[in-house]
This record gives C-alpha cells, structure tokens and sequence, in this order.
C-alpha cells in the first residue's frame, strides 16, 4: 500500500511538473504551434510518459485551459471576499481587478487567448464554454449583478486580454489610452 501510495504521489507531482512546463510552452506558440515532443523535452520526460499522464495533446491543453479557469475562480473568490457590502457594482469592480491580476501573467492570458482561437477542437471548445459558464455563474451569485452588468464586465476582460496581449500599456498614443480607459490595466504584465 505504502509503495502505491508513493508511486501516486510521484505521479501526481510528475503531473503538476509537466502542467507548470507546458503552461509555457503552449503559451508561447499556441495550442497548434505546439507538439507533445516539445512539451515533454521541456518538461524533460520522455513522449512516452507525458502520454500516461495525458491520453493526447487534446487532452493536456484541456487540462491547462481547467487550471487557468481554477486561477480565474480562486482569484474571484478572494477578491469577493474582501467586499464590504452589497452593492453589486462594487463586487464586478473587486473582480475585474482580480481577473486583471490573474491576466498579468502572460502564460494564463496566452493559454485563455490560444483556447478561444482553438475552440472548434471539441474538447478545447467544451473547456472554454466550461470556464465561461463557471465564471457568469459565480459572479452572477455572488454579486447579485444584473445580465447587462455581467455583460459589460465579460467585454471589459475580453478587451483587457486584448490590451495585454499587445502590450498597450507600453504605447502612448491616443488609440491606447483611449482603449485603456477604465478597462485596460495601466501597469506592465507581471514577469513569468
């Protein structure tokens, strides 16, 4: 028993490993940019046993898209906490400082970003809509906002993803600030 409980544990860290490695690399070059080959050299396992960890490539890829959705809902979760009161607006505003913290790392951004340009992919596809669900739901119960405010909060992150993604708060130009706003972070992305 103390043998397998071992061997499961070394699996399940082996696990954790590769997603902290293939975070990167799928994020650098993007879900059709990016072998299995490439993410278990990184990882510095062998193809083979990447496979036994993931059945596929689909299936790693799912995987990351889940952690980042886990990293969306924790970050949420903690920024709801803090709120010290009702109104809803002010739970929306908690949150999208919460998810323009989470963005600032650009591997979770670029994972986001390459899944929603793969989703025709059936499991991708399922993962994206798993995530967006998981996300209305959770600020529509815990801040009691209405479907237009949950709407405007969804198109101000899409557009933030956009700004970070393209590094906007480097330009200074009258474009930028006009789509940084109030919605696009002003701060740098954070270095992973």
């Amino acid at each position: 028993m103390e043998t397998r409980t071992r061997q499961r544990s070394t699996a399940d860290e082996r696990r954790a490993t590769v997603m902290r490695t293939a975070i990167r690399t799928f994020a650098a070059r993007g879900y059709y940019g990016t072998s299995t080959t490439d993410v278990a050299k990184a990882a510095g396992i062998s193809q083979g046993y990447l496979y036994r960890l993931f059945k596929d490539k689909e299936a790693l890829f799912v995987a990351l898209v889940d952690h980042c959705s886990d990293r969306l809902r924790e970050a949420a979760a903690t920024a709801a906490a803090s709120v010290r009161t009702t109104d809803p607006q002010a739970v929306v505003d908690a949150l999208t400082a919460a998810y323009d913290e989470v963005i600032g790392d650009r591997d979770v951004l670029m994972i986001l970003m390459h899944a929603q340009g793969c989703a025709t992919e059936p499991g991708i596809g399922e993962a994206v809509r798993r995530c967006y669900a998981r996300q209305v739901e959770y600020l529509r119960a815990v801040s009691g906002a209405s479907d237009e405010q949950i709407r405007r909060y969804f198109a101000d992150a899409l557009l933030s993803n956009v700004l970070v993604a393209i590094d906007a708060a480097a330009v200074d130009a009258p474009w930028a600030r006009t789509l940084r706003g109030r919605t696009g972070p002003a701060r740098e992305p954070r270095a992973t």
